[in-house]
């Protein structure tokens, strides 16, 4: 499972950030990785340099060997809270998606 790893202007994209981030990602879709091929993860600031409320936004999309590629997205107070409900929200498709191939191959 390959992450690829992009940030607008006003985010941090630094080599720590993105080895740190792509760690969490890794752990969390770890049960799934036999069956994704790449993770694109896109982390923007809403409100550019100026404070707001959950303005850091996260997209991840998954491209799964054989099905359509998916995507979620979380808005958070902070890039790490953003990263975390995107992980949450595509483990849950994730579950869903081969939890119907499961159930439609019995």
């Amino acid at each position: 499972m390959k992450i690829q790893f992009n940030t607008d202007k006003t985010v941090n994209g630094n080599e720590k950030h993105e080895n740190h981030f792509t760690s969490i990602i890794e752990k969390g879709l770890k049960r799934f990785e036999s069956h994704i091929t790449r993770i694109e993860v896109h982390i923007s600031d809403q409100n550019g340099k100026k404070d707001g409320y959950k303005d850091m936004l996260c997209k991840l999309e998954a491209r799964i060997e054989g099905k359509q590629p998916i995507a979620v997205s979380c808005q958070d107070n902070t890039t790490e809270q953003a990263v975390s409900g995107a992980i949450d929200k595509l483990i849950a498709s994730l579950d869903s998606i081969f939890g119907r191939i499961r159930n439609h191959d019995k």
